[in-house]
């Protein structure tokens, strides 16, 4: 009998069979790569929302997780996930500088927030006002981890990739079968899948579809992730991950004319070199209704788990999230009370 069963290889699930391995337990993934999110996804590790210049739910915490983990990854599958970059909040006005500095005293954002102004240098960008500059962020090359890792587990043997189907799933008092495989645990980290699910399917996962543009812009020549109305990401050979998009209505993986727009509209209030678009991508964000995490055991069978909804934020989320739920399970340790999934547990018996 296996240890664990683990639904879904996103960022979720890569946290969590991280866990697994650290702390030598077996397992076996089931994925078929139908949720698109993290491989599409910017891949920032921000601990900032640069909207409103407040510190993210839990950053502190969750960046002091984030770059150990990510760096352990590298170092164990030899290549390179990680990549520094300060992120540059265009400023629109002298007013939004005044809001930068107060927000800068606030305990908390104090650690993240320069109180430099970063003057504009780059002839390609229209930034009057200057930038506010993040500290300690970066992005994680999400597609190349995401791929990198689906080849360890297969090369170990502890991939299984089709569809995951729930007639097959048999829960039984001490463990669950799937097929030929018998666990004392099953986790459901599968994204927006989750609401396939007869076991979460309760969940209030709303999804959130997020489209991104990569450009190609020789003149560019910027090493930061610059913010404004939409963020630009520097990638490599004069390339640029430009976005993104939140609609809640349409649930497709497929990039729309609409999007891509309303992208290009943004892009072009500040960009004011020559560019070609050479890549459109679309994919469902996990998002909740109260904008946190779904992590826990099913209200009644003791050996389904979910680890899920973490939104645009995964790259920050899911190793502390997984970290809390590995505890919860073989320590008995409780869980954050914002992440836990007892929250919506009426939700359940009203279903």
């Amino acid at each position: 009998m296996m240890d664990y069963i683990v639904v879904g290889l996103g960022l979720a699930g890569i946290s969590f069979c991280e866990t697994l391995e650290k702390n030598g337990k077996s397992f076996k993934v089931i994925t078929d790569n139908s949720q698109q999110a993290s491989q599409v996804a910017g891949g920032l590790y921000n601990p900032v929302i640069l909207k409103r210049f407040t510190l993210a739910w839990n950053a502190q915490q969750q960046i002091e997780q984030t770059k150990p983990f990510y760096k352990h990854l590298e170092e164990k599958l030899g290549e390179v996930f990680d990549h520094e970059l300060p992120v540059l909040r265009k400023f629109a006005s002298i007013e939004e500088q005044n809001n930068w500095f107060e927000a800068a005293d606030r305990p908390g954002l104090d650690h993240f927030l320069s109180t430099i102004i970063q003057p504009n240098h780059n002839p390609s960008v229209e930034a009057p006002f200057g930038f506010g500059e993040v500290k300690y962020t970066g992005r994680i090359d999400t597609g190349t981890l995401v791929n990198t890792y689906k080849n360890y587990l297969d090369q170990k043997g502890q991939l299984q990739e089709e569809s995951f189907e729930y007639a097959a799933l048999e829960v039984k008092e001490n463990s669950v079968v799937y097929g030929s495989i018998e666990a004392k645990n099953i986790v459901f980290a599968c994204g927006f899948g989750l609401k396939q699910s007869p076991y979460f399917g309760y969940l209030p996962l709303n999804g959130t579809k997020g489209e991104l543009l990569v450009i190609k812009a020789p003149e560019y020549k910027e090493q930061n992730v610059i913010k404004s109305g939409v963020f630009t990401i520097p990638l490599e050979n004069d390339t640029y991950l430009v976005g993104a998009t939140y609609k809640w209505k349409d649930k497709t993986n497929v990039p729309t004319e609409e999007s891509k727009n309303e992208l290009l509209e943004k892009l072009k209030t500040f960009l004011k070199c020559e560019f070609e678009v050479i890549d459109h991508v679309a994919g469902i964000r996990p998002t909740v209704v109260d904008r946190r995490p779904l992590v826990g055991r099913h209200p009644e069978h003791s050996n389904l788990y979910v680890l899920n909804g973490f939104g645009s934020r995964g790259v920050m989320i899911a190793p502390y999230a997984s970290e809390q739920l590995y505890n919860y399970i073989e320590n008995g340790t409780p869980l954050d009370k914002e992440i836990n999934i007892e929250r919506f547990t009426k939700k359940y018996y009203l279903a």
